[in-house]
């Protein structure tokens, strides 16, 4: 049970990172529609809003990043940062300034939008009821195990995951490409998030595919990505040149690295 609980982690981490993130919400690189189909699927069993809302928010966050028109300003707080936006109403800023932005990019993918019909239901099968009935179903695992450990476990330490990039990766950690600014470099948060806390990166440079440095250590995000353009179902990979990332460096960053 442990592998496939594993395995439905990195599918879900996957339906964020390479999905709603990278791909919907950055547009950092394009992928066919057999990929494109897959992360709808799996950003189904991340349950975290499906991909219209997650990067609609995502796109307010970095245009407005730490004020008030923020959904998860960094400035309000650890807690706030990482799940109490979620319990509370929406900062009017957030609202009003969202409506400026273009989403339509988004809705006009069918995939986009046939998730966004069926989210619920392809939420139910996708988070709770594969992986609980599939170990069931082939190895006799006890339904109340699959369930825990497979379903909710899993789902619970996902949701954590992600959250710790709108918090601690705002928090903790050094600025090597921009000081100015409070996204920082998490290794912890990498780790759980795989390959999403090169945070002060990824907010200078935004359409990079990777979201850090190319030959930085621990990305699996971008080694699934990398993997995906090999086989014929990514193109359009988009990186920030060497050059840029080391004047901007020289410029604005905090001489860490």
């Amino acid at each position: 049970l442990g592998p496939l609980s594993y395995f439905c982690f990195l599918m879900t981490a996957l339906g964020v990172t390479a999905g709603a993130h990278r791909l919907w919400s950055h547009r950092s690189y394009k992928a066919k529609l057999p990929l494109r189909i897959f992360l709808a699927a799996a950003n189904s069993m991340a349950f975290q809003n499906d991909i219209y809302e997650w990067s609609r928010d995502h796109r307010v966050h970095h245009k407005y990043s730490e004020t008030d028109a923020d959904p998860h300003n960094a400035r309000r707080g650890f807690f706030f940062a990482h799940i109490g936006w979620l319990f509370v109403r929406k900062h009017k800023d957030v609202i009003e300034k969202g409506r400026k932005l273009d989403f339509t990019d988004l809705l006009d993918d069918p995939v986009v939008r046939f998730q966004r019909k069926y989210y619920k239901s392809s939420v139910v099968l996708m988070c709770f009821v594969i992986p609980t009935v599939v170990p069931w179903y082939l190895w006799g695992e006890s339904l109340w195990n699959a369930y825990f450990l497979a379903s909710i476990l899993r789902y619970t330490i996902s949701l954590n995951v992600t959250w710790l990039v709108n918090s601690a990766a705002h928090m903790y950690g050094n600025r090597p490409y921009d000081k100015y600014i409070s996204p920082r470099q998490n290794t912890f948060v990498t780790l759980g998030a795989i390959g999403e806390g090169f945070h002060n990166y990824h907010h200078t440079f935004p359409f990079d595919y990777s979201a850090s440095e190319l030959g930085l250590k621990f990305n699996p995000t971008t080694w699934f990505i990398d993997f995906m353009f090999w086989l014929g179902l990514v193109t359009d990979r988009k990186q920030a040149p060497k050059e840029m990332i080391e004047a901007r460096k020289e410029r604005t960053g905090d001489g860490s690295a």
